[in-house]
Parts: C-alpha cells; structure tokens; sequence
C-alpha cells in the first residue's frame, strides 16, 4: 500500500475526516479533524509510514476544527 492510500485508510480506521496530498516539492500535506486521541495516534503513524515510506520531517500545526469535511480524500 502506497503512503497516501495507507494514510487514508489508518484515518478512516480512527474515524478521522480532511485529506492528504501530494505537493509539487514531493512534500504529503495532511489536514485531519477528529478526537484529539485519534489524532494523536495518527500523528504516530505518519511518523513512521509504511515500510516504503521516507519520512524526512513532520511538521506540526494544531488548529480549530472547521468541520468541513465528511469524509477523508486522497486529493
């Protein structure tokens, strides 16, 4: 499973809802809203992605939920 596609399916599991997609540095942008704990499992996750993935840097920015979004996208 590719990175954004095994994304998708580890904030669905969490009951998450945004999207994540690629940027034209290579860079994956990620928004998620849900439960801070979800969030914060996810967060982990991204940290170590799958076993193909390159994880150089993450950064961080916690923000008020806007809840609009329903579901979670791969864009």
């Amino acid at each position: 499973m590719f990175f954004r596609q095994a994304i998708k399916h580890i904030a669905e599991k969490l009951g998450l809802s945004g999207f994540v997609k690629n940027e034209d540095d290579g860079s994956v942008t990620i928004v998620a809203e849900g439960e801070e704990e979800n969030l914060q499992k996810f967060i982990e996750w991204a940290k170590v992605g799958t076993p193909l993935s390159r994880i150089d840097n993450i950064k961080i920015e916690w923000r008020g939920a806007t809840g609009e979004f329903n579901s979670f996208e791969i864009k």
